[in-house]
């Protein structure tokens, strides 16, 4: 039997590229090459497309895969048919590609454009599709979505760039008059906690709206919500299936982008350390909104379990989350039963099935 051709892409113009980077090395490390054609392509920071010619997958974090004398540049087109397309010289190769597996983390992989590319190529894509993926990607469509679906959501108040310039001391007087302190500030657009503050103050409450802004003109304000972070993984496409639930201790003031991949301050625990029933309505919860954005494939859903009356608080959906060596999704189906391997596999049979 012929093996199929996997493109396995990662990096990206995104703020979250070198997140990418890390996932791509473990998803390279793992994946059964006595079963697929591997074509490992990175986008660079500029955007180029390149086909990396090594198997030095360590490289990648670092960058210096980037100089590797065997990389060529390359393309997927849009035309149905063609592929991969490789550049040597003045000579183009066509390269089959049966599936594509964008392991890339927020703008410009998340987001819905490259779903877009693949279904114009016509080939099938790990992951929830163009409306999924850009729904979930805006936090703020994620809400409105939820709040149809009667999922219960910490409040939440969406602020504008044009907010926050002439208007800035209205916009922070309404958000006062309508939140408590502290709140949550979060550009609508990114993960990895990128651009995410926690502000305590009204100064602070300014600080934060501004930072949150440098990334998107769409900034979104909670309700903070005291409680235990709790993670799921979700995996399917007409029946979804929800994994054992996660906790972080993220050993911080919340679990932002250091807590996630530079520090080791934070602390998993999986199973979470919630009640049976409790852990039923979060996978169910999950499932739920998976269901209502319309994933497929995969999406990491994350919630608060309340301190005292363990209430279940949905925060939010990633529809393309980590895959690194210490990330939630592969280490959730892991204590599932599904060792990373086999996840791969599944997902890429889940694509191929979505088609």
């Amino acid at each position: 039997m012929e093996k199929l051709s996997v493109c396995i892409l990662f990096g990206g113009v995104s703020p979250e590229h070198e997140v990418s980077l890390r996932s791509a090395e473990s998803v390279l490390n793992n994946i059964d090459k006595n079963k697929y054609n591997i074509f490992p392509v990175g986008i660079t920071k500029g955007g180029e497309w390149i086909l990396y010619g090594g198997r030095e997958y360590a490289d990648l974090p670092s960058g210096k895969w980037q100089q590797h004398p065997d990389n060529c540049r390359v393309a997927l087109s849009p035309v149905r048919g063609q592929g991969l397309l490789r550049f040597e010289g003045d000579c183009v190769v066509q390269e089959r590609i049966d599936v594509v597996y964008p392991v890339l983390h927020g703008e410009n992989g998340e987001d819905g454009s490259v779903q877009g590319l693949m279904q114009l190529a016509g080939i099938p894509c790990v992951g929830p599709h163009v409306a999924a993926s850009a729904v979930a990607m805006d936090k703020t469509l994620t809400k409105l979505v939820a709040d149809h679906a009667g999922v219960t959501q910490a409040d939440w108040q969406l602020v504008r760039s044009g907010d926050m310039g002439s208007r800035m001391e209205k916009t922070l007087d309404s958000l006062e008059a309508r939140f408590r302190y502290p709140v949550f500030v979060k550009p609508a657009g990114t993960g990895s906690s990128v651009g995410v503050s926690k502000a305590c103050d009204r100064e602070d409450l300014r600080s934060a709206l501004l930072a949150a802004g440098k990334y998107d003109d769409k900034v979104l304000v909670e309700e903070f919500i005291r409680g235990r972070e709790v993670e799921v993984a979700v995996m399917g496409n007409d029946s979804p299936v929800a994994s054992v639930c996660g906790e972080i201790d993220s050993g911080a003031e919340f679990y932002d982008y250091d807590a996630k991949y530079i520090t080791d301050t934070s602390v998993a625990y999986i199973p979470a350390r919630i009640p049976e029933d409790v852990a039923e309505t979060v996978r169910d919860t999950a499932v739920k909104i998976y269901k209502a954005i319309g994933c497929q494939g995969l999406s990491r859903v994350d919630f608060f379990v309340t301190w005292q009356e363990n209430k279940v608080v949905f925060n939010e959906i990633n529809t393309l989350p980590g895959f690194t060596s210490i990330s939630m999704y592969p280490k959730l189906f892991g204590a599932s039963g599904i060792p990373y391997p086999q996840l791969i596999d599944q997902l890429i049979a889940l694509a191929l099935e979505a088609t």
